[in-house]
């Protein structure tokens, strides 16, 4: 798969890259905290012979910029009002974990830039003041990098179960990440989680958006989240929800195939029939 990268500055001059992929419809595909360019490449390998796939590095996360300051949904938003301008067509925008909060927030401030959205286990639980108190004991970690005490957190924040996380730590092994990597993680984790505590948990108030939405979840990611994808297929007026049996929060690295398949038939909803 042949892919391109570009530069897209946003309004308040923050420096974007964009890795693009593919030709046909223009969709836009936005990452979780803690991944980055990399994150949909499975997904996307998979989709590149049928659609154009923009897929911008967020503010925060390296190569793009990561401005001074604290972040907000506001911020991420004109970002993406600029990656659409370059892409200059309607589009379909497709959000994972953190990506699809934003996702909501993009298509409830721009709606006319939209061919459809798809959301894939948006953490809207995880937002508003009771993130605080964790924001402030991350960023005390960050700053003497502890990477034991930021990792605590961040399960506290995303409420993995106890028995996901000792798996995963298994299967890690003796492995250690990357340094540099684990670094620029860290801090993209940090931004996002200043934008999350400065949110709102309501979900009712995405019931503006009026686009057609996919609500995608695994049918065994763990509570809160089955309930917040089912309060948010209520509220969204034109929405509807899938449930990948066997799936969690990882579905686009554990089942690419599964995942790329569904946003195929979806798009596919939009195509002239002429």
């Amino acid at each position: 798969m042949n892919t391109d990268e570009e530069l897209i500055r946003s309004a308040d001059g923050t420096r974007l890259v964009v890795r693009r992929a593919g030709t046909g419809d223009p969709v836009v595909l936005l990452h979780g905290s803690g991944g980055g360019l990399h994150s949909w490449a499975p997904v996307v390998e998979r989709l590149a012979g049928s659609y154009e796939l923009w897929m911008p590095a967020r503010r925060g996360y390296g190569p793009s910029d990561a401005p001074p300051g604290r972040k907000s949904f506001k911020d991420e938003v004109a970002d993406l009002v600029a990656v659409m301008q370059a892409v200059e067509r309607p589009l379909h925008l497709v959000g994972g974990s953190y990506g699809a909060t934003l996702a909501l927030h993009v298509a409830a401030a721009e709606p006319d830039r939209l061919r459809s959205l798809a959301v894939f286990e948006p953490p809207l639980f995880a937002a508003g003041q009771s993130l605080r108190p964790l924001l402030d004991r991350y960023r005390a970690a960050f700053e003497r990098d502890d990477a034991a005490e930021m990792f605590t957190v961040l399960n506290e924040v995303t409420r993995v179960p106890p028995a996901v996380v000792a798996a995963f730590q298994a299967a890690a092994g003796d492995r250690r990440p990357d340094p540099v990597e684990a670094r620029r993680s860290a801090l993209g984790w940090l931004h996002d989680l200043e934008a999350l505590a400065d949110d709102g948990t309501d979900v009712s108030r995405w019931s503006s958006i009026t686009v057609p939405t996919l609500v995608m979840r695994g049918a065994d990611t763990w509570e809160p989240m089955p309930a917040t994808m089912a309060a948010l297929t209520r509220a969204l007026p034109a929405a509807r929800r899938v449930v990948w049996p066997g799936q969690s929060h990882f579905a686009t690295m554990t089942a690419p195939d599964l995942v790329a398949d569904t946003l195929r038939e979806f798009f596919d909803e939009f195509r002239p029939t002429w």
